[in-house]
C-alpha cells in the first residue's frame, strides 16, 4: 500500500513537472501573462472582481498589453418562478448574462462569445430588508460564477491557439483592405457620363 501510494505521488510530482494539471485542481494558471482589460462600465463590480482575479493569478494587466479582454455587455435579467402564501413570498431567478471580446494586435478581433450564470433565491414580503440581502447576495454570487467561468475560458486558451486566431484576423483583415482597394479603383477607373450627355442620348 505504501510503494502504491508513493508511486502515485512520484507519478503526480512527475506530471507537474512537465506542466500537466488535472482539471478542477483550483489551478487557474493562463497562458496568457499579460492581458489589458476594459469595460463599458470601467468601474463596475464584474471588472474589478476580473482585474483582482487576473492579477492574483499572476497575470499583468495593464494597458497596451498584447492582448485585451474587454467585457463588452452585462446584462442582468429577473423572472418570478413561483408564488408562496398569497402572494407575500416569491421565488425569482435572476439570470446574468456577459458578452466578452478578445482583441490582439493591430485592435483585432480574436474571439467574441458570451457567459450565462442563473441563480434563484427566495424574496420574503414580510420581511423586506432580509430579501433584499438575499438578493444582493445572489448577485455577488453571479459575479464570481461569472469570473471564474471566465478564468476557465480564458485557461483553455493557449498561446499557440492566439497566434492562429491573430493569423486568422490578419488574413480578414487584408482580405477586406484588398476587397476595398480594388472596388475605390474600380469606381475610380468607371468613366462618369455627365447628365448631359445622358439627356443628349
Amino acid at each position: 500500500m505504501i510503494k502504491r501510494n508513493l508511486l502515485v505521488m512520484g507519478l503526480a510530482v512527475l506530471l507537474s513537472a512537465c506542466g500537466f494539471q488535472l482539471r478542477g485542481t483550483g489551478t487557474t494558471e493562463l497562458a496568457i501573462k499579460e492581458l489589458d482589460l476594459s469595460a463599458r462600465n470601467a468601474y463596475g463590480d464584474t471588472v474589478v472582481l476580473m482585474r483582482q482575479v487576473l492579477e492574483s493569478s499572476g497575470v499583468k494587466v495593464y494597458t497596451g498589453a498584447p492582448y485585451k479582454l474587454v467585457l463588452t455587455n452585462e446584462q442582468e435579467s429577473q423572472r418570478t418562478l413561483s408564488y408562496v402564501g398569497g402572494n407575500k413570498s416569491a421565488e425569482y431567478e435572476l439570470t446574468n448574462v456577459l458578452n466578452y471580446e478578445i482583441v490582439g494586435h493591430n485592435s483585432l478581433s480574436l474571439l467574441d462569445d458570451k457567459l450565462q450564470v442563473q441563480k434563484v433565491y427566495m424574496h420574503d414580503g414580510n420581511n423586506l430588508t432580509g430579501s433584499d440581502l438575499e438578493a444582493e447576495q445572489a448577485r455577488k454570487e453571479m459575479r464570481r460564477d461569472l469570473v471564474q467561468r471566465m478564468m476557465l475560458r480564458l485557461q483553455q486558451l493557449s498561446l499557440t491557439q492566439l497566434d492562429q486566431l491573430q493569423q486568422t484576423a490578419d488574413a480578414r483583415a487584408k482580405a477586406e483592405a484588398d476587397a476595398l482597394d480594388a472596388a475605390q479603383k474600380a469606381e475610380a477607373n468607371t468613366p462618369r457620363q455627365s447628365p448631359l450627355q445622358l439627356q443628349n442620348q
